[in-house]
């Protein structure tokens, strides 16, 4: 059976936001400190990103930083990031660059996900069709739209489908109108999934709570991707693996360690 060769998991930043934002109705007043991550995946055709964390020019200069996350507090922090989080950075203690990215797949498109693509000219980009179009709407707050200016170069998906041998993209739209999650089929370990923000913590899959945010509050659509996920799991018996959970990031293999 075709598979996916390793996984490292890149930690891009964190950022500090009340936990209502991860779970819906949930953790008023509790603070929590979530990783920003991304994913490099190798395949035997080729290398993947899953997520590209932020703009680091938008976190380094003070001006910037104001300029786009002041209008997110109290309940959100500006994210912290040093230049060696950076996506090129990673590439290069592996001895690789930019050019050595064959697909670039952006589970959704806020800021937090998808403004590392600066750092990444030329690579080709993946993306649903339903989150570009609501994110060049403007009605999403959670996209910058200077991040969607090479959009038009993009390759818009519309479903499910294969990336790669053993990679399958996964709709799970809910917490934006055209999320994407990703399932791994790995040589040795259990398959991979990668919720993305369908499922920010644990917690999410655990109790079945929705995002904190979800498009258009449609808490269902949420939910039946969270059951989608946990339903696939169990029929692979692939590891879930929660976006935004500090307490389960620190159990994956520390970069440049990976899995396999």
């Amino acid at each position: 059976m075709s598979s996916a060769l390793k996984i490292w998991t890149l930690l891009t930043g964190t950022v500090r936001y009340e936990k209502i934002i991860s779970t819906r109705n949930r953790g008023h007043g509790q603070w929590i400190e979530a990783p920003i991550l991304a994913y490099l995946i190798e395949t035997p055709n080729g290398r993947i990103l899953y997520d590209v964390g932020c703009d680091y020019r938008k976190l380094a200069d003070p001006t910037l930083r104001t300029r786009y996350f002041d209008f997110m507090h109290p309940t959100i922090e500006a994210p912290r990031m040093q230049a060696d989080q950076r996506i090129p950075h990673y590439l290069e203690r592996l001895g690789l660059t930019p050019s050595d990215i064959d697909l670039v797949f952006i589970g959704h498109l806020h800021f937090d996900h998808a403004g590392g693509l600066y750092d990444l000219p030329g690579c080709e980009v993946h993306v649903h069709q339903d989150e570009l179009a609501t994110a060049r709407s403007g009605l999403d707050g959670g996209v910058f739209a200077d991040e969607l200016a090479n959009s038009n170069q993009w390759r818009l998906q519309a479903g499910e489908y294969e990336l790669a041998p053993g990679i399958q993209a996964i709709t799970t739209p809910g917490h934006t109108a055209g999320h994407m999650s990703l399932f791994i089929r790995l040589p040795k370990g259990r398959p991979v999934i990668l919720c993305g923000d369908a499922a920010d913590l644990n917690e999410n899959l655990s109790d079945e709570i929705a995002p904190g945010c979800c498009w258009q509050d449609n808490v269902e659509q949420a939910l039946s991707s969270i059951r989608k996920l946990k339903s696939l799991a169990l029929a692979e018996n692939a590891q879930l693996w929660p976006n935004h959970d500090m307490t389960f990031f620190r159990t994956l293999p520390e970069f440049p360690l990976w899995r396999d």
